[in-house]
């Protein structure tokens, strides 16, 4: 068989034995392997690299010698019998399974040992010790078990010796000193191991002693420098909070200093304070950069002959600047002069909450057990929560509605095409600075905001499913147009950041032209959940498509890069007509404005790196479509709410008992009694489980007794299927203004 390829007392040991197989082929030379515990066998030394043919673990098996050369390995229903060519060699392979044997028992034992009660902080500071510590100990036990196994193969060369002197036959005595050998041998192989397990434990004492004493005073130095730092940042910290609540002009000052500074930085021209630190996360440059470069023409050199502003690109450049242009734009100060002549005036409504409370909460400790879980069913405190439920915030969306009334008055799909993008972008607005979670709504809440008197649209949202929680939305408004949808949020909580993916298409069709717009939203993340400064980003293409006239504009919302040099929160986009003639060019930031620019020309541009031939438009100046509204004053500690969030939780009169308006842990959060919100969080989700476990239990016992189970129903909503996606959506199917003037809501569950 040859000897084996390592002595007893290595790590590893190889070497070839026979094993038996079956009553036909009696035992067949096979390749062993002994390494960490674990003896594996192959058919020849060239299938260790890809096929195992059977392994036996050794620290519980039970190892046994059936004569001068076999061995018999018994592992629960795994048996070995296993035969050596000579007794000499098979003593080596017990030796060294007994090793093995001793030590795997060992390695079980230590890892239930470190399973125990340790703290993690002394696990990681004890990290560069404790492997030089186990393999010394490990060294140890291997000396003791050398011992034993001297003591042994000793004690049996004695009695052979014993045996020898007792000799009378001079044939006996050939046998006898032939057997006084063999075990001489072994205690010499014994001997062997045990001498250099010996020099094995001597050399790593040696060379670790020195490396414990460097290790130690590191550990030392690494100390004092971490305290010291915490001490200066701490410092720096409270002067900072200092000269915050001392300076209430910093914001204005910071925006003059921060227009200048580099493209691509996280501050922007509007003085958002910068956080950045090792644990921010950051997303590479987009690879693929735009497609078009856009040059602004002077209108002098272009005079064209053509219509006007709603024909092709060949317009007259003076039509751009018509005073009478839907284009010209008349952006409100604020969303309280948004009111339009044909309507009343506006309803005096509240413009501020009581301010956030400061409570300090250890967010790791509740999150670090959510990592990978649906967003929707994770029990969460209120402290991570604004006083709005999720109806409230697609609600939110319609705070610049008037984009939509400019819209109706465009003649031409293309120039409407221009406001119906920039108010797909204005729904992101007020979340650049709203990273708090709004409240999950409950199975059947509603949410109504009627503004038709005042302006000319009216809104209804209900809760159609909560798992996966769902939400319907339908706007009427009187100046033209009608928006609804379904709304799924799939959200995916990631250690150091939170995915929102909102799921289901928007509809918004204008009733004169009939153009129906159809749009999906974009992905927002939320950065640095568990370290750092809380800030959101969006990323993603939102491609609206006119299903009327084929109309399409495809718009880019490029996800923020630290290297990159391009505006941050930057929106592109170009609209084009059913040939896929480009009219006009849209550019901004979802946080601050859009603009639009008429395309006069258009050529193809060179060859990018990536092999794309970029188009080259030659526009007029843009013109302002959409720009945010200011926050108001002491936003910061009322949650960064704008005007219109302000007003969405005022409590009202006549509305439906299922109103988010009426949620109680939604109202005592708003008041600032958080303690008492999150007990009432607690039992209306119990009471929300309680409802969906009778609801099961309903439908299994109509599946027993063989009957149909419609399951839930929305109270205001139906499923269809919709005509132009061909997707099943909730559409709104009518009653509950009427409900409301009368008054009846019979029809409603009590959910508070």
């Amino acid at each position: 068989g040859g000897p084996p390829a390592a002595p007893p007392g290595s790590d590893t040991y190889k070497g070839w034995l026979f094993k038996w197989t079956n009553y036909l082929k009696g035992y067949q030379r096979r390749w062993f392997v002994l390494s960490n515990g674990l003896l594996s066998y192959y058919r020849t030394q060239a299938e260790m690299a890809h096929t195992c043919r059977g392994t036996i673990n050794l620290s519980t098996a039970h190892i046994d010698t059936e004569d001068s050369c076999n061995i018999v390995l018994s592992n629960g229903g795994r048996t070995y019998h296993l035969k050596a060519n000579s007794e000499v060699e098979r003593q080596r392979w017990v030796t060294a399974l007994e090793l093995a044997k001793a030590k795997a028992i060992r390695m079980r034992n230590n890892q239930s040992d470190d399973s125990g009660d340790e703290e993690p902080a002394s696990q990681s500071d004890k990290s560069e010790l404790h492997g030089p510590l186990k393999t010394l100990s490990s060294k140890l036990e291997d000396l003791s078990t050398c011992n034993e196994l001297i003591a042994k193969h000793g004690a049996a060369l004695q009695r052979s010796l014993s045996e020898l002197e007792n000799l009378r036959l001079p044939a006996d005595s050939g046998e006898k000193i032939k057997a006084v050998n063999e075990r001489a041998t072994l205690f010499r192989i014994t001997s062997n191991a045990m001498i250099n397990a010996c020099r094995d434990f001597l050399d790593l004492a040696e060379s670790h002693s020195r490396k414990w004493q460097r290790l130690l005073q590191h550990e030392r130095e690494q100390r004092i420098r971490l305290e010291e730092t915490i001490e200066q940042l701490a410092k720096q910290h409270n002067s900072l909070e200092r000269a915050c609540r001392g300076a209430p002009g910093l914001a204005s000052g910071t925006a003059s200093i921060a227009s200048t500074a580099k493209a691509g930085s996280v501050q922007s021209a509007k003085g958002e304070a910068s956080d950045e630190d090792e644990e921010t996360e950051y997303f590479d440059a987009m690879e693929d950069a735009p497609a078009f470069i856009t040059v602004t023409a002077d209108p002098k050199h272009h005079r064209r002959s053509g219509s006007n502003l709603s024909g092709a690109s060949e317009g007259h450049p003076e039509d751009w600047n018509l005073e009478d242009s839907v284009f010209e734009s008349s952006n409100q100060s604020s969303y309280s002069e948004s009111t339009g002549k044909d309507l009343l005036p506006r309803k005096r409504r509240r413009t501020r909450i009581p301010d956030k409370p400061n409570y300090s909460l250890n967010l790791w400790s509740i999150m670090k057990n959510c990592i990978g879980k649906e967003l929707s069913k994770i029990p969460m405190p209120v402290n991570f929560n604004e006083p709005l439920s999720m109806l409230q915030r697609l609600t939110e969306d319609l705070e610049y509605h008037e984009l939509l009334d400019k819209a109706v008055k465009c003649e031409s799909s293309t120039e409407q095409m221009c406001f119906v993008a920039a108010f797909s972008v204005s729904s992101y607005s007020t979340t650049v600075h709203r990273t708090a979670k709004p409240f999950n709504p409950l199975l059947g809440e509603t949410y109504e905001l009627d503004r038709l008197e005042e302006l000319g649209f009216r809104s209804l949202c209900e809760q159609v499913s909560h798992h996966p929680p769902a939400a319907a939305h339908h706007v009427y408004s009187r100046r033209g147009w009608t928006l609804w949808q379904e709304i799924t949020i799939a959200s995916k909580f990631r250690g150091k950041y939170l995915s929102i993916m909102p799921l289901g298409a928007i509809h918004l069709e204008f009733h004169s032209s009939g153009n129906h717009y159809v749009w999906r939203k974009v992905t927002s993340t939320v950065h640095n959940i568990i370290v750092g400064k809380l800030w959101i980003d969006q990323s993603g293409d939102i491609e609206i498509v006119n299903h009327k006239s084929k109309d399409k504009c495809q718009l880019k919302f490029t996800p923020y890069s630290y290297f990159s040099r391009d505006v941050p929160r930057k929106v592109t986009g170009v609209v084009s007509d059913a040939d896929g003639k480009a009219h006009y060019v849209m550019s901004g930031t979802w946080d601050e404005k859009m603009e639009c620019s008429k395309i006069i020309h258009s050529s193809h541009g060179s060859t990018s790196t990536e092999g794309k031939q970029k188009t080259v438009y030659q526009t007029l100046s843009p013109k302002v479509l959409w720009r945010k509204y200011p926050l108001p004053e002491n936003a910061e500690n009322m949650y960064f709410f704008s005007e219109l969030a302000l007003t969405l939780n005022e409590p009202e009169e006549r509305v439906a008992p299922t109103d988010s308006r009426l949620r109680p842990d939604q109202r005592l959060m708003e008041s600032g009694r958080w303690d008492e919100a999150n007990v009432e969080k607690q039992r209306l989700e119990e009471k929300q489980r309680a409802v969906r476990r009778r609801r099961e239990a309903e439908a299994v016992e109509a599946l027993e007794e063989g009957k149909d189970y419609e399951g839930y129903t929305p109270l205001w909503f139906e499923r269809k299927v919709d005509a132009v996606t061909g997707e099943l959506i909730c559409v709104y199917k009518g009653g509950y203004w009427e409900a409301k003037d009368k008054q009846d809501w019979s029809v409603c569950p009590d959910i508070f």
